[in-house]
């Protein structure tokens, strides 16, 4: 009876794998220096040699060790010692009747190894799971703690900043934390016993740029982890900015100059730049006129290039930052330099208060004995200095104070000639001339009757010209509605085919004898055309007033009837004769063409 149960407590007490003895834990279990870790770990046995109220007893063994002899790392016995260096950081947590999960505080990088379980209960299980054996593994300490900064720092607004060291485990002790900084009081640099901790305080503009610093400690040995920040405290545009610019393609900062003098042509560039948190919008205008601006997060300089400055490129540049706590600005006048050019003579004659604009060769009629002013105009940086001049001699000016006017209160034959105005500055000159004929009344009025009568005649001809286009119309209405037909006419009838000329003999003949209704076209019907002038053709025209369309069931018109007849005459001067001659057996169209 002794024997069976000698052999299964040798047995149970030896490295032989027993099925009924099972433990499950980590195989593989990595922590850095200093920090905690807890390994999890179940087991189960069989039941045999205890009761329910039998105590269980746990021990962790560092392998490879004797557990009748060598010291355990952690156990839960009362009388059972320790090894030293693992006292009071190796813990066996919860029941050992299930629970062989083992807490390692602050680790160090001896406690590298192997490690076995044994789990003592009744006079019966006292078995080493050496076939269960995990292994920990200890590195540098790289977990650093994290600092939470708001995102804005206002000078003179009170801000809150959070440090925090990740919790791996509930079951591990907090560490201690500390604040250290320019702004840390005494008060808020206590060591403190947490994963957590809260750090209040106001920034101020000196502030921006400072370190501030949260440590852990987390090692009785010393070992601790620290992070560092740099505050970035926003300061307006105000605390740094300042205008720069360049008179040549390299960048050559030329200071913060109010007024600039440039020549037209040249190259310059404007830089403007602004040190600000956050950073500030930049932007460059022309009096009121923005020309670029730059983004919030781009750079802290914005630059202006006038490739080749022209002269309304002149005027007041300004460049501005602006962000959240303030603006700033500055401003740069410039001033473009150039030789007179754009150089213009304004007339004024007689009472006339109206300028006349005249360009350079222009020639000026002026009546004798009015009076005329000359009004010399440039363009021109620095302002030129303006003169006239007759024939290469200097002219005093009319006004001392203004010598660009130049009077003449009464035109006379010695005026006549060319004047000349020139006007200069350091950078160069420009003249015009205007060249001033004298006019007389006599002359100057038999020229304007002369336009006079040319334009008379002008609109004279175009009156006729309408007038025979009238006529025309009417007697083509006059021929298609006739009671009597009328031959038909060939193709290469023209004009003349619609046009009634003075017959010598038949009926149309007699109708011409019927008394105009317009006394100024009356002729007398006896009298025969006068004898043609040599170069001279008219063409008579006559007309008839027809009356309105009839309707085929009306009878014909009663040869009492008087037509209204109307005449026209057509000079061709220079023509030559028209010669038709026709057939002697056909009909002529019409009786006779009269050219005088």
């Amino acid at each position: 009876m002794l024997l069976p149960l000698l052999l299964a407590v040798l047995w149970a007490g030896s490295w032989a794998q027993n099925p009924a003895f099972q433990l499950q834990v980590q195989e593989l279990v990595r922590v850095q220096e200093g920090l905690c870790v807890v390994v999890p770990c179940t087991v189960s046995y069989p039941v045999g040699g205890w009761v329910s109220s039998t105590p269980a007893y746990g021990f962790w063994f560092k392998d490879p060790t004797a557990t009748d002899s060598g010291l355990p790392v952690a156990t839960n016995k009362p009388d059972r010692d320790v090894q030293t260096h693992t006292r009071g950081r190796f813990q066996l947590l919860g029941d050992p009747r299930q629970n062989c999960s083992l807490l390692i505080r602050d680790v160090h990088m001896e406690d590298s190894a192997l490690y076995f379980f044994r789990l003592e209960r009744g006079h019966y299980v006292r078995y080493n799971f050496v076939e269960y054996k995990f292994r920990l593994e200890v590195t540098a300490l790289t977990q650093k703690p994290e600092i939470y900064v708001p995102e804005t720092l206002k000078p003179g607004h009170q801000v809150t900043l959070i440090c925090m060291f990740h919790r791996t485990f509930e079951e591990c002790p907090a560490p201690t934390l500390s604040w250290r900084g320019a702004t840390v009081s005494s008060h808020e640099a206590r060591p403190r016993t947490s994963y957590l901790s809260a750090l209040t305080f106001t920034p101020r503009p000196q502030d921006h740029g400072t370190k501030l610093t949260c440590r852990v400690d987390v090692s009785r040995k010393g070992l601790s982890t620290e992070n560092t920040v740099l505050l970035s405290v926003w300061c307006s545009p105000l605390q740094s900015f300042s205008c720069a610019l360049s008179l040549s393609a390299a960048l050559e900062p030329q200071g913060n100059s109010p007024h600039l003098e440039v020549q037209k042509g040249q190259f310059l560039r404007l830089l403007c730049t602004a040190d600000s948190v956050p950073l500030a919008t930049l932007s460059w205008a022309l009096q009121d006129r923005i020309l670029s601006w730059s983004h919030p997060s781009g750079s802290r300089t914005l630059e202006l290039v006038l490739s080749r400055v022209k002269a309304e490129d002149a005027g007041r540049y300004t460049c501005r930052a602006e962000n959240g706590l303030g603006s700033q600005s500055r401003s740069l006048e410039l001033s473009v330099q150039y030789a007179p050019e754009n150089v213009k003579v304004m007339v004024s004659q007689g009472n006339r208060t109206v300028l006349e604009n005249f360009r350079n060769g222009t020639s000026l009629p002026v009546l004798e004995g009015q009076s005329l002013r000359l009004l010399c105009v440039a363009h021109s940086n620095p302002p030129a200095r303006l003169s006239w001049a007759r024939g290469g001699q200097t002219l005093s000016p009319s006004q001392p104070s203004d010598p660009g006017v130049l009077d003449l209160p009464q035109i006379q034959t010695e005026h006549e000639g060319e004047f000349t105005c020139r006007a200069q500055n350091p950078l160069g000159s420009q003249i015009t001339s205007l060249s001033l004929s004298v006019v007389y009344e006599k002359g100057f009025a038999s020229k304007a009757f002369s336009g006079g009568i040319f334009l008379g005649i002008g609109l004279m001809t175009l009156l006729f010209l309408c007038f025979i286009l009238i006529v025309v119309r009417a007697l083509r209405k006059k021929w298609t509605q006739a009671e009597t037909p009328r031959s038909r006419v060939s193709r290469r009838s023209t004009l003349l085919d619609y046009i009634n000329v003075v017959p010598k003999t038949g009926p149309l003949a007699q109708k011409q004898k019927t008394k105009p209704s317009s006394p100024s076209w009356a002729t007398d019907p006896d009298a025969h055309p006068p004898e043609p002038r040599k170069n001279q053709k008219e063409l008579y025209l006559v007309s008839h007033n027809c009356p309105g369309p009839k309707s085929s069931t009306q009878a014909p018109e009663s040869e009492n009837n008087q037509e209204e007849t109307h005449y026209a005459v057509l000079n061709f001067p220079g023509l030559r004769p028209w010669n038709t001659q026709r057939p002697k057996d056909t009909h002529p169209e019409y009786a006779e063409i009269q050219f005088h």
